[in-house]
């Protein structure tokens, strides 16, 4: 079984860019879900899922409540009808990863069975991929719930402020009350941490594996919309980033 691996933390912090950069370093065709409500991943890997017709699940959610769609779709059974939706219309595959959105059109109504079924469906499709990623928003409270509840690492990205220092605390109580297994948590800090501050993380939490580095072609990469795993190998975020996964245990290529 492959691993699964969450990305999180508060909104700016570059948690989207770290899960990029995360993808460029495995180079194993990782399936990569968006969860995040701002939906920039696509966008950071120079991907236009609209242009490339691909769907969020919430768009097919939304179009079942509804009643939407073929009468052939709508005679199927609700577990069949997900699963088909959100491999043909959900899926975006390239030559260098998958990508499944969840979306942010999260209408009204009960949602207990499509979630349980989302949950099954989208660890049946992780389970073909030796990593899935997953980039998350600050509060992990819809995982468990839509996207999948075993994991291996949390990598938390942080900015120097007490707030996102605060938000490590919650992401460990929402993860226990909500039933978010995982092996690891590791934390990350941002371009934005002077000396002084990653010292003091350094010493208030064991787990802390480095920092991104500020990079201007990062920047410039992200204004023309090039992908992100176009940087150049010695690009000071991606070496960071290279960096952080290594002392996680992951090896580029395997």
């Amino acid at each position: 079984m492959g691993k699964k691996i969450v990305c999180t933390g508060r909104g700016g912090t570059g948690k989207t860019t770290f899960v990029a950069l995360a993808t460029k370093y495995l180079s194993l065709h990782p399936l990569l879900v968006d969860a995040d409500s701002d939906q920039n991943l696509a966008e950071l890997l120079g991907v236009d899922l609209q242009k490339e017709a691909v769907r969020t699940i919430s768009d097919i959610l939304f179009d079942i409540q509804k009643g939407k769609g073929s009468e052939e779709l709508n005679s199927m059974p609700l577990p069949d009808k997900l699963e088909y939706l959100l491999n043909a219309d959900c899926l975006y595959e390239s030559e260098k990863f998958d990508m499944i959105s969840i979306g942010v059109k999260w209408t009204r109504g009960c949602y207990c069975s499509p979630n349980n079924l989302l949950r099954s469906i989208i660890s049946k499709i992780a389970g073909s991929y030796e990593y899935t990623i997953i980039d998350s928003p600050g509060g992990l409270e819809h995982l468990n719930r839509r996207v999948i509840s075993e994991v291996n690492d949390i990598f938390v990205v942080l900015d120097p402020s007490k707030k996102a220092l605060n938000n490590i605390e919650r992401i460990k109580k929402i993860a226990s009350e909500i039933g978010i297994h995982f092996n690891n948590l590791y934390l990350i800090a941002n371009y934005r941490f002077n000396e002084n501050a990653v010292e003091y993380l350094k010493n208030i939490n064991e787990n802390y594996l480095g920092k991104i580095e500020y990079d201007p072609d990062l920047e410039e990469y992200n204004w023309s919309g090039r992908s992100l795993l176009d940087l150049a190998q010695d690009s000071p975020a991606f070496s960071s980033v290279k960096n952080i996964m290594t002392k996680a245990g992951y090896q580029a290529g395997s």
